[in-house]
């Protein structure tokens, strides 16, 4: 039965992500992500640390809680009575909750490096860089890599996440330059190196070709690619769901010399799941079986979500079965699965049940948990049932709601024209020391703007400009047109300048 969305689902189809989660499978190379409305993605390489999860840090949340409902103060006035001592565990949870707030997150971490007797190290440089590559500040984040130069912190990480953060902001020719510059900087490329950067084209969308050639042209930098390279290659094909250069890249590298080890093998089946042809991934199982090779929780996960997805319901609870004879122990990704499992089929008491069995197990649930259920709920226009669950959430542990579960609350509210409940979910987020991105603030924004609040769209608007987010296009052009047709030409003046100058000046030490 094909089910129709609600309202909720239709005006911004596209302004967040619904899928970050993270494995507690402890493999060094690989990780996951549980993506209720496809299939599973494969991470070749960990995340930068912003992006683990990690429990939350009271005096973090406290942080920035101040600094962002004071961003025009400087720092050390809004932090002049803060007692705790500022370690570099503080100041990584910080930065990383500042992530989508590059200005106060620069000025924060000029003010720890005042504070007595305190260092920076390699990974608060790296939160800091992620947190300014969002605005785009790379003149700056390159003074920081001379810093680090000084310091002796730089490590290839480095440039593998400067890399990244130009190819997000979809400057390929600065992030190959990038990989040429370690030289400089004293660090001579290697193989894991030339990994990351072709793993960050095929991360981003439209860039696998780019990767490819890269890959084709590797041995001119006496480079030998290794079977992390060509399974880089085969995930990035598979996001695009071109299964002809799956297999044409399978069949290169066992003419390598290489064979697949279970995360190649679980990425191919991720290929032919997210391209709903079951049956042969299915085989493509039965064939690493046959190899010798046992399958990973992440295997069983992309079987359950994929078949759940495609309504085969009994296939995706057989492979769960076998997930739990398999002798892993049980795993919230797993069982988070099979509730995304259930959702898709609006089977939501059941996705309830298999919540309570991860209580009973003591795996969860989490937020990503929950996150799952509220995207069912809402597409099945059962919004007052999430907002109630939405509110239980803070009640039990591990469930504390995260800036995802923020984001989807905020758009059913925009959605539902329920604009005063939307602030209300905005609020309670800031109060956590919770930071919105860009997209968070588009929905507010243009939805004010969709019922001529604009006074409330302005306020906002600033809000995100005192942090150094800077508007789309598209969503900044909505909100001028909106203050145009209500004649506040002047308005649209003075903030076209402020966007100019956050836009072209770069951030100074």
């Amino acid at each position: 039965m094909t089910m129709t969305l609600s309202r909720s689902f239709r005006r911004f189809p596209n302004l967040f992500p619904l899928s970050k989660s993270t494995s507690h499978f402890e493999s060094p190379t690989v990780q996951f992500i549980q993506n209720p409305s496809r299939s599973l993605k494969f991470h070749i390489f960990p995340f930068h640390t912003s992006l683990l999860h990690k429990p939350n840090n009271p005096h973090a949340e406290t942080i920035c809680r101040i600094l962002s409902t004071t961003p025009e103060s400087p720092v050390d006035v809004s932090l002049r009575n803060f007692p705790v001592e500022v370690s570099p565990e503080l100041v990584v949870a910080v930065l990383n909750k500042l992530s989508n707030a590059g200005i106060l997150a620069l000025s924060f971490f000029r003010w720890a490096e005042k504070q007595q007797g305190f260092n920076h190290n390699t990974e608060i440089f790296h939160a800091l860089i992620e947190a300014l590559g969002k605005i785009r500040q790379f003149k700056m984040i390159w003074n920081l890599v001379d810093e680090m130069k000084q310091r002796k912190l730089l490590n290839g990480d480095t440039f593998s996440l400067i890399a990244r953060r130009y190819v997000r902001a979809k400057v390929i020719k600065e992030a190959l330059k990038t990989f040429e510059r370690m030289e400089k900087y004293g660090l001579k490329p290697q193989i894991s190196d030339f990994n990351k950067l072709i793993d960050v084209l095929c991360k981003s969308k439209f860039h696998v070709e780019k990767a490819q050639e890269l890959f084709d042209k590797m041995r001119q930098w006496n480079l030998e690619p290794n079977l992390k390279s060509y399974t880089i290659l085969i995930e990035g094909w598979s996001q695009q769901q071109n299964l002809l250069k799956v297999d044409e890249v399978c069949r290169e590298m066992k003419d390598d010399g290489f064979q697949p080890d279970v995360v190649t093998y679980g990425i191919i089946i991720n290929a032919y799941c997210k391209a709903k042809k079951y049956d042969e991934a299915i085989g493509i199982y039965h064939d690493m079986l046959s190899k010798n090779v046992n399958p990973s929780p992440h295997i069983y996960c992309t079987f359950i979500t994929g078949l759940g997805n495609g309504s085969r319901m009994d296939e995706a609870f057989e492979f769960f079965e076998k997930s739990k004879a398999s002798g892993f122990p049980p795993e919230a990704p797993t069982y988070n699965a099979v509730v995304s499992a259930y959702c898709w089929s609006m089977r939501i008491d059941d996705a309830y049940r298999i919540v309570g069995e991860m209580k009973e197990l003591g795996i969860g649930p989490n937020a990503r948990t929950y996150d799952i259920i509220l995207v069912h709920l809402i597409k099945g226009g059962r919004t007052k049932e999430a907002y109630s669950v939405f509110q239980r959430m803070s009640s039990e542990t591990g469930c504390e709601p995260s800036v995802s579960t923020y984001a989807i609350m905020v758009r059913m509210f925009c959605n539902e024209n329920q604009l005063d409940m939307a602030m209300v979910v905005w609020n309670e987020m800031k109060d956590k020391g919770i930071l919105p991105g860009i997209h968070m603030f588009s929905t507010l924004i243009i939805s004010l703007c969709h019922e001529n609040k604009l006074d409330d769209a302005c306020r906002y608007f600033q809000q995100m400009l005192d942090v150094g987010i800077r508007p789309t296009a598209n969503m900044f052009s909505a909100f001028k047109r909106a203050l145009m047709a209500a004649g506040m030409e002047n308005t649209v003046i003075h903030f076209a300048k402020k966007v100019d100058k956050l836009r072209n000046t770069p951030l100074i030490a």
